[in-house]
């Protein structure tokens, strides 16, 4: 299939783009959110195409995948085609649901033309869908590689715009988890952290927007995964910390009480047992691979890619049946 979808998020794409589809990806002379084009940082195969608007009027588009509501607009303007009638589509929400929680509306609650894709049964379930048609399709991750060395005795952190996401990603967390043991934040738009939290440079290493494939190195390096964040979707950066290998040291919300087992690590709703988990996973390196080894099983099981490509190729077919 000819597959139209925007960039709008990196690394649910490089999974997604991996499968056996044509995937057309519009791209803007300023590469805006309306036109970012191919990823920079990630690795995408050549079946990941660039198309400007007026490239992607002489395209047989078969299926659109929507990610926001700004998509619909789009696919009328550059179209000429109304998504769930004339062109198969399926809205693929990303994100856990905001406001007033658990009644918020789904944007598209009660309209019946296009499927709404959950990335996790949370997200599913917190949301108001009303009468539309929902599944969930959990993530699928490119198996990185068991990378695990641990042999830096300090923790690591995956957290993008942690200045601006504020308590939704746990930034504040982050002085009381930097004094169990020294811990590096990796990700986007780090800028003014140390300030925001009061960090010490000392304990507190930023290491902004590094390609996926040094990030991965560097990150298993670190002896544990800490993942502080209180109110989002299932972060890739964890499962892909599990694929590597990590011990994982989290908050008990959302969907990450499902993905990670009590042998992976630990996690709780009391950021005082997360800052004991980090140092003891610090001062025991053996205990934190096993702990690592079990993460990465689990995250085998239950996140490959190839079930995520065989979801959703099941259900691209019955969206364009």
């Amino acid at each position: 299939m000819k597959v139209l979808l925007w960039h709008v998020h990196g690394s649910w794409t490089t999974s997604f783009v991996q499968g056996t589809h044509d995937y057309l990806l519009p791209v803007t002379p300023d590469r805006g959110p309306d036109g970012l084009g191919r990823a920079r940082t990630w690795e995408w195969p050549a079946s990941a195409r660039e198309v400007t608007p007026d490239q992607l009027r002489g395209e047989d588009v078969d299926v659109v995948v929507l990610q926001r509501t700004r998509d619909l607009e789009l696919v009328r303007e550059w179209l000429g085609r109304e998504p769930g009638r004339d062109l198969p589509a399926v809205f693929l929400e990303h994100n856990a649901p905001d406001g007033a929680v658990p009644n918020t509306r789904h944007p598209l609650a009660d309209q019946r033309e296009i499927p709404i894709a959950h990335v996790t049964f949370f997200n599913q379930l917190f949301y108001d869908n009303g009468s539309a048609p929902t599944t969930v399709i959990e993530h699928g991750i490119v198996d990185p590689g068991e990378r695990y060395t641990g042999e830096l005795a300090r923790a690591g952190v995956v957290v993008n715009e942690p200045v601006r996401r504020g308590r939704y990603t746990g930034g504040d967390l982050l002085p009381l988890l930097s004094a169990a043991a020294p811990l590096d934040v990796f990700g986007m738009g780090l800028a003014g952290l140390h300030e925001r939290y009061g960090l010490d440079p000392a304990r507190v290493g930023l290491y902004d927007d590094p390609p996926q494939a040094a990030m991965h190195d560097e990150l298993a390096r670190r002896r544990v995964y800490v993942h502080p964040v209180r109110w989002t979707s299932l972060g890739l950066s964890l499962l892909e910390a599990m694929h590597l290998g990590m011990p994982v040291v989290g908050l008990a919300t959302t969907e990450a009480v499902e993905a990670v087992p009590a042998e992976a690590g630990v996690l709780s709703t009391r950021p005082e047992r997360l800052a004991e988990a980090v140092r003891h996973f610090v001062a025991e390196p053996d205990a934190a691979r096993l702990a690592g080894k079990a993460a990465r099983a689990a995250a085998l099981e239950r996140y490959g890619l190839g079930r995520f490509l065989a979801d959703w190729d099941a259900l691209l077919t019955e969206v364009t049946r």
